[in-house]
């Protein structure tokens, strides 16, 4: 799956946390696990608010 980082990233060249557009017309979020039980295959991430807007606003463009 290709990913296409549009917001969020470095966190020390790790690119946590991150918002990514993926090849499949889908979004990737990545961020810091939460502790709070989620269905198998999926998790629960958290990213700042200002990463969110990030993506927001490259995603109009």
């Amino acid at each position: 799956m290709g990913l296409t980082r549009i917001a969020g990233g470095d966190c020390g060249r790790d690119d946590c946390p991150a918002i990514f557009t993926t090849d499949k017309d889908t979004v990737a979020v990545q961020g810091y696990v939460m502790h709070r039980k989620a269905p198998v295959g999926e998790a629960i991430v958290e990213i700042p608010i200002s990463v969110l807007q990030e993506a927001a606003r490259a995603l109009r463009r």
